[in-house]
């Protein structure tokens, strides 16, 4: 008969406020057990002891025992009592060489894939904003306007009266009311030529990227990236073993001719027509032209990433590539992240017929679909003309923001920091004037809370006169004005700057 384990073997202090009296004794138990405090063979004190000497019902210390028996902990012999079960440390009772697997003193060396490593050595770790609506942040829309009520009365419309079905498993396609609703409002503000069941939803447009990069691309396929360009996505095609041609931009978007005598036979180019991230400029119709004509000749597909082309200031939007498409090779991509609040991961994928049952089969194998309930809450919100509403609102205010960020810079940024009018978009570039690392400057700007990014950040080969890339959408008045002189002082105020 083993010796009975006392709790002179562990110590075990009082219970937290709040937590379920049996459970912190179970967890007392467990840690004493997985650590070797209490043997493997040994007895169990008795319930009744137990729960005497913690003050403890006799029915806490039953449940307690319950779970360490359910999960493998102890076991009991009739008549005779609970005993730790042989093996529970994680080695043999007999084994005093064999170290405590649990203890810490055995490090596990598995790694990383190859490719995991080589992933992690590139890329920057961007942890999560603190601050909403800091100047200059160029990826956050104006979130503190959202009109948070209404979105919340129609979900609790659409909550009310959701069917069961709506509960259960959904399309992996995307929810069908979303689809069409998707469908109608890319080809009357784009010009997108699509049908519901072109489309494909998605957890934002970069898990867009990542499923189109994982179903195109093949190991060392080369695909045209714009130079200087969106880095998620060359990270998408790098992860999917494909190889980055950089392209150079100029004033009408991406150089055909340019990749055309790198990788004539490229498996897939991505663009930002409407408004080329980060440099702001608009592809022109020629370029549009024989960038189709080129994917139709290579057999190569072009992605067109649009996700904040509804915000135009001059003018209507322009018309997307895929409308202009007569060789099935364009796909689409777009986001509601831009467009309503970050935290609503909901984008689509406007595919090519031939594509369309492929990626509706490889879809389910991701994670199945996005939430069905959101799908359905912003299909309504669509539907029901918040959704353009909104939008029309926001391209409004950014304009208005633009204008403020521009004379706010021009007064007292002049000959320092030469800020573009944007005609589309978020963000805007800020041309240095007298300081030649752009690095250096945004650092200086960081370094007084500014959210400021170099535009050689963003660039692989073909490098460009040092700029700062500053957001204004989603930045109030006052905040552009307090970043603005902030900005002033960071530039000018560091001596080691000016060259």
């Amino acid at each position: 008969m083993g010796k009975e384990a006392t709790f002179q073997d562990f110590s075990a202090g009082s219970p937290p406020e709040g937590q379920d009296l049996w459970r912190w004794l179970y967890v007392e138990l467990r840690a004493a057990i997985l650590d070797g405090r209490l043997k493997p063979g040994a007895r169990m004190p008795s319930t009744r002891s137990l729960a005497s000497q913690y003050s403890l019902s006799r029915g806490t210390v039953v449940t307690a025992f319950d779970q360490l028996q359910s999960e493998g902990y102890t076991h009991t012999k009739v008549g005779s009592g609970t005993y730790v079960a042989l093996g529970a440390t994680g080695r043999a009772v007999s084994d005093k060489s064999t170290p405590d697997l649990l203890s810490g003193s055995r490090q596990s060396k598995a790694r990383l894939s190859k490719w995991g490593e080589r992933y992690l050595r590139k890329t920057d770790v961007i942890s999560a904003p603190l601050h909403v609506g800091r100047a200059f942040r160029d990826y956050e829309p104006a979130i503190d306007l959202f009109p948070t009520e209404l979105w919340a009365r129609v979900a609790s419309r659409v909550l009310r009266r959701a069917p069961r079905s709506l509960y259960g498993k959904g399309n992996a396609r995307g929810h069908q009311p979303l689809r069409r609703a998707i469908a109608e409002y890319v080809g009357a503000s784009r010009g997108v030529r699509c049908s519901p069941e072109q489309i494909i939803v998605t957890a934002g447009s970069q898990q867009a990227l990542d499923l189109l990069a994982r179903f195109l691309i093949d190991p060392e396929d080369k695909i045209w990236m714009e130079d200087p360009g969106y880095p998620g996505a060359s990270q998408a095609f790098v992860s999917a073993g494909g190889r980055i041609v950089p392209v150079p931009v100029d004033q009408e978007g991406l150089i055909v001719k340019a990749g055309r005598k790198m990788a004539p036979q490229a498996k897939l180019a991505y663009v930002t027509p409407a408004n080329q991230f980060p440099m702001g400029v608009t592809m022109s119709a020629d370029r549009r032209v024989e960038l189709l004509r080129w994917a139709a000749g290579a057999n190569a597909w072009i992605i067109e990433d649009e996700y904040d082309a509804e915000y135009r200031y001059f003018g209507r939007p322009v018309a997307s590539l895929q409308a202009l498409d007569r060789s099935n090779c364009v796909i689409y991509v777009g986001t509601f992240t831009k467009m309503l609040f970050y935290a609503l991961r909901l984008g689509f994928i406007v595919l090519p017929e031939q594509l369309v049952d492929a990626f509706a089969a490889a879809r389910s194998f991701v994670d199945r679909h996005p939430p069905t309930l959101d799908q359905a809450i912003l299909a309504e919100f669509i539907s029901d003309g918040h959704f353009g509403h909104h939008v029309r609102r926001m391209r409004q205010l950014y304009a208005e923001r633009m204008d403020i960020l521009k004379a706010a810079a021009d007064k007292q940024l002049n000959g320092t920091l030469d800020v573009v009018q944007a005609g589309a978009g978020m963000r805007t570039l800020g041309w240095l004037k007298s300081i030649a690392s752009d690095k250096e400057a945004a650092g200086a700007a960081r370094a007084m809370g500014l959210e400021v990014v170099a535009l050689s950040t963003f660039t692989r080969t073909y490098t460009q006169p040092p700029a700062l890339i500053l957001g204004f959408a989603g930045c109030s008045r006052a905040e552009l004005h307090r970043g603005v002189s902030l900005l002033r002082k960071a530039l000018r105020g560091d001596p080691n700057l000016v060259s």
